[in-house]
């Protein structure tokens, strides 16, 4: 019997040396990538040594990154232990729950008071630096409120509405508040949300453009009026690359086109290029396809269209907006799209320059509580 004993552990050993030798083999072997589709990061590349690195440990922390990003196979075994956590019923991993039908829904964190408070006061202060311009709000509830019958069983979660309605109750009256939440949520059997990604789809970006139109008293163009087209089946966002969750189904993307086409150009103002189309089709081929809208987020964006005669609007956002923005091209002459993360200029300023008339915020609840660079909008 000990004859038996020492020959299992002879072999356990031996193959889990050669096992451990052949990955120490095929790591040294395989070239080193610096991007993951999957992931869509940066992986780690080999650290730069030096004695103050190692003092400060900051070589072996960067090392220990690197050898987990450039492991032989890294898909594989993220794949695998993907199909372990499903098997064995687990619903949350890296703030994304997994739910029912394939849907990928990010959890809301709860905002620090002080936070929610900050950027109240950040609006209403601005209100009151530029009473001249008409001005609109417009908070998304993000999937997880919306599509809740799609969350797993027995999960609870933050009530990111409430947090909503904090703000449009605490906003100066003569702030116009839309509340996206009703119409949303009268549509939720629809597809508005991706299933892989944070953001809202083109249809739910239109739905809220039809509300939209109710506040800001313009004629909304009807569905029948637009081409929709299906430009991919095979987007995997955000929340894909985040939870780490596989073998869930694609996304599709649509566009939007005007069967009566309108003139407009648009100009990336900090890049210097301009373009004459919203969309940067070549995107598709890339992991993040949401970036087809406007080729990402950028500091400032300026479109003008043929409407010589219609209001300037500008619209303060994060990427929520892109998949809307389209809509509102023949309801103004010029559109100045900003994002706060991006940019640095005194926006006071900015309305006195460019005679803004009306200025729409969109963000989704998410960011919003969690940007800190909304409070720019008093300084």
């Amino acid at each position: 019997m000990k004859q038996y004993e020492k020959i299992y552990k002879y072999t356990m050993a031996g193959l889990l040396s050669i096992f451990i030798g052949g990955m120490f083999s095929i790591n040294l072997l395989t070239p080193n990538k610096s991007f993951s589709d999957s992931e869509n990061r940066n992986l780690e590349l080999f650290p730069t040594f030096s004695i103050q690195n190692l003092l400060d440990k900051k070589f072996n922390t960067n090392y220990e990154k690197y050898i987990s990003d450039q492991f032989a196979f890294r898909d594989f075994w993220i794949s695998m232990k993907s199909d372990i956590d499903r098997t064995i019923g687990k619903k949350e991993n890296n703030g994304v729950y997994i739910g029912k039908n394939g849907y990928l829904l990010q959890k809301f964190n709860k905002p620090e008071d002080q936070d929610v408070k900050s950027n109240i006061e950040a609006l209403n202060d601005f209100h009151l630096a530029n009473p001249n311009v008409q001005k609109y709000v417009m908070l998304v509830p993000t999937a997880i409120s919306i599509l809740e019958n799609k969350l797993p069983n027995y999960v609870s979660h933050v009530d990111e509405v409430t947090y909503i309605d904090k703000v449009k109750k605490s906003l100066n009256k003569e702030i116009n508040f839309i509340d996206v939440n009703p119409i949303l949520s009268s549509k939720k059997n629809e597809y508005i949300y991706y299933k892989t990604d944070h953001h809202w789809t083109t249809k739910g970006a239109y739905y809220a453009y039809l509300e939209l139109s109710k506040n800001m008293n313009f004629i909304p163009t009807q569905k029948e009026s637009f081409n929709i087209k299906n430009i991919t089946n095979s987007f995997y966002g955000s929340l894909y690359s985040k939870a780490g969750f596989r073998h869930i189904e694609p996304d599709s993307i649509e566009l939007y086109e005007p069967k009566e086409a309108i003139k407009y150009k648009v100009e990336y103002v900090d890049e210097n290029k301009t373009s004459n189309s919203l969309y940067e089709m070549n995107n598709i081929k890339k992991k993040d396809k949401y970036t087809v809208f406007f080729n990402g987020n950028h500091p400032l964006v300026k479109i003008t269209t043929e409407n010589t005669n219609a209001k300037k609007l500008l619209v303060v956002k994060d990427s929520y907006a892109n998949a809307l923005l389209p809509f509102l091209l023949s309801h103004f002459s010029e559109i100045h799209v900003i994002d706060l993360r991006y940019y640095n200029d005194n926006l006071n300023m900015f309305i006195q320059k460019n005679k803004i008339e009306e200025m729409l915020l969109l963000y989704n609840a998410n960011t919003f509580f969690e940007d800190s660079s909304i409070t720019d909008l008093s300084e």
